[in-house]
Parts: structure tokens; sequence; C-alpha cells
């Protein structure tokens, strides 16, 4: 009877627990589908207001003026184009730019890649400007009408009590039906906003991407770079290991060999200076062993397998002289490899923060989506980090590098400090 009882509350516990995460999961992902929207709407603004100056430039060339703005326009479209490149990237997988596209109007007119710019500009001038607009619209309104019990009293009297610009609330009962339709839009949001972001994303990763007849010779050029960094990290991390165990567990284990010699020739004449020798013997051992375990967990450290990268990443924290707080939300397990750089990006970034900044107060931000994994540590210090300073970036390049992963630094004089490491998940 209590073992099933006991079965019973833990199937029960694990119940909780996956609706919790479930819940976590919903909020994160909800969450970002807003921010995303909100970006987006950023470029739709744009767009729309260069698809004005492309109709005004169509119209215009008629009489001759426009065909003097038209290299000007086009360059503007291919920038924006790019700019919204650079925004998908940073919200999901990369998307690939072909060659740079003609900006003389001859050319341009029968350049496919320009004509799938411009049905990009069609569609998230109109699509993507609703959509990015419902996406800063809702979180408002959910607010607003969820928190009217608040401040409902306060208001004069005959205003409009809801989001949506009709009814009145005279009673508490009228106040409490317009905090349920504040719960009604935040449902919205949770059900909706993901799938309203991949819809204001699609065109920009369908039109904006490099097509299969495109000329990817620049792609080809930089990943070969990304492997030749590869392999010159892996020597790198080779000599490092094998001087590891040249110098240090190697020299211990000759030790012990020449100990355990001498103490045999002693035992007989000598069985106090065996002893003696014995025990040295065992010390150098042991030290030759904390050695060899510091060196394995150099390759791939322990943590990440028994606590996975939020249990790993919360120990480097844990152990940093400078006081960090640390916020993970990688829902699914990224490449043992992967993984492992992002521990040794961490660890790196920590020991330069408490050795070079003069920080206060450090933040270790893990997020994994789209098949992405973004890392940022960010400092209060005195700023001034130098990429190239060997201070320890060069290394976190290369790792980063090998995985064809992006890093991004941000250090003025003053601070704050901001390492972004964006690395793919590799499963």
């Amino acid at each position: 009877m209590t073992a099933s009882t006991n079965e019973a509350g833990g199937g029960a516990a694990a119940r909780r627990e996956s609706f919790k995460d479930i819940a976590l999961r919903t909020l994160s992902a909800a969450g970002r589908a807003v921010g995303q929207l909100a970006s987006g709407l950023n470029t739709a603004v744009l767009a729309a207001l260069l698809l004005l100056l492309l109709a005004l430039t169509a119209v215009t060339s008629v009489a001759g003026v426009g065909l003097l703005t038209a290299p000007a326009s086009l360059r503007a479209l291919h920038a924006l184009a790019g700019r919204e490149r650079d925004r998908l990237a940073r919200w999901g997988p990369e998307v690939v730019a072909p060659q740079p596209p003609p900006t003389r109007l001859r050319a341009a007119l029968v350049d496919p890649t320009t004509h799938r710019e411009l049905r990009w500009l069609l569609r998230h001038s109109t699509l993507g400007l609703l959509l990015g607009l419902l996406g800063v619209l809702l979180p408002i309104t959910a607010v607003r009408d969820s928190a009217f019990p608040l401040y409902w009293t306060f208001m004069p009297e005959n205003t409009t009590a809801t989001s949506l610009g009709i009814g009145n609330a005279h009673t508490w009962p009228d106040a409490l039906a317009v905090a349920l339709l504040g719960v009604g839009w935040v449902a919205i949001i949770l059900g909706l906003a993901p799938g309203m972001a991949r819809l204001q994303s699609g065109p920009g990763r369908r039109l904006l991407a490099a097509g299969p007849d495109v000329d990817l010779s620049l792609r080809v050029a930089e990943l070969t770079a990304t492997r030749a960094a590869a392999l010159d990290a892996h020597a790198t991390e080779l000599r490092r290991i094998e001087r590891s165990l040249h110098d240090g567990a190697q020299n211990r284990l000759v030790s012990v060999a020449v100990l355990l010699g001498a103490a045999r020739r002693m035992v007989a004449r000598d069985p106090a200076g065996a002893d003696e020798l014995l025990e040295r013997a065992q010390s150098a051992a042991e030290t030759a062993l904390a050695e060899l375990r510091t060196v394995a967990r150099g390759i791939l450290p322990p943590v990440l397998a028994d606590r996975g990268l939020a249990g790993a990443l919360s120990g480097l924290a844990a152990d940093c002289a400078v006081p960090c707080r640390i916020d993970v939300d990688v829902p699914a397990r990224c490449a043992a490899s992967v993984e492992a750089t992002a521990y040794f990006v961490v660890a790196e970034a920590l020991t330069n923060i408490a050795k070079h900044s003069r920080a206060q107060h450090a933040t270790i931000t893990a997020r994994g989506n789209g098949g992405r994994l973004v890392l940022r540590v960010e400092d209060d210090g005195r700023g001034g980090a130098d990429a190239e300073g060997g201070s320890g970036l060069t290394g976190i390049r290369r790792r980063i590098a090998a995985h064809d992963g992006d890093l991004t630094l941000t250090s003025p004089p003053g601070g704050p400090t901001v390492l972004t490491v964006d690395l793919p998940c590799g499963r």
C-alpha cells in the first residue's frame, strides 16, 4: 500500500513538473515571439517608407527625375534587405545572403535577387507591418485591461473601460469583467504570438536567402577559413594536453616508479626508510591522479554530462569571485562539443572578469531556440576589453569559429562589457 502511494505521489509530482515545464516553455516562446514581432515592426516601418520612395521614383521616372534617384533607392532596398537578414539571424537560423545585387537600373530590372527583395518589401510593408503592430499592441492592451481593477476608481466618470473603446465600468463586477478581457488578451498572446512571428519572418526567410542558382563562393571561402580555424584550434588543444601530460602526470609517475624501486631495494636492510619512500610514492601517485583528472576535465568537463549545461554554468557562476547571476533557458540538449565550447567560453569570460574588469556584478544568460544557442556574459566593470589583446578572447574566438559560430564584444571605456556568442546546436 505504501509503495503504491509513493508511486502515485511520484507520478503526480512528475505531472506537476511536466506542467510547470510546459508553462515555462509557453511563456518563454510567447515572450520571444513578442520580441521578434516588435523587432520586425522596426524593419516593416522602414519597408513601408521605402515602398513609398520606390513608388515615387517609378512615377517620376516618366519625367526623368526618378532615373537619377533610382540607384540610391536600389541601394536602400539592398541595405534594408541585409538588415532584415541580420534580424532574422538573431532570432533563428542564419539567412545566407546572395551575391551583392546590382544598383544600376537596367541591370536591376532583370536581376532575380532584386525581384525577390521587391516581393519581400511588398509583403513585409503590409502583412509584416500589421503583425508587428499587433505584437506591440497586444501586450499593452493585455496589461491595461488585466490591471483595470487596480485603477478604475480613479478614472473620470463614463470613461471607456476597455482597450476596444467600448463599455463603461460603474461597479466592481464591471471592472472584473474588463480584467477577464485582459486575461483573454494574454491567452491570445500565448496561443498566437509564436505563429504570428513565424508568419512575419516567413517571407524574409524564403525570399531573401540565396537561391540554388546563386554563386556561393564567398560562403565556401568562409567555411574553408572556419575549417582551418577548427583544425588550428584542435592542434592547439592537442599540444596543450600533451604538455600537461608530459610536464605533470608523466613526471609524477616516473617519480613513483623511482621511489618504488628504491623502497624495494631498502625493504630488507632499512624497513623504516622503505616505509618513508612508499609514503612519498603514494603522495606522488595521488598528485599524478589529480593532474590526470584536471587534464580530463579540460577535454570535456564531467559536470556537463552529470548536470547539463544549466548546472555546469551554475557551478561556474558559484565559483566566480565576482557575484554572478545566471539565467538559462535551453529546453533541449545541444551536441556535447557545443556544450563544452559554451562551458569553456563562459569559464574564460568569468576569469577575465575576475582578473581585469573590477566589476561588482556579472550576468550569464543562455537561450536555446531555433537550433541556435546564444550566450551572453555581461559585467558592470571598467570596460575597454580588446578581442585581440591577448586576454583569452582570441582563444574564445577560435573555439567559436570551429563551430561556425559568431562572437560579438561590446566594451566601451567605462563599461559595461557584453560578450555575446551565437552557436549552432549541432544536433
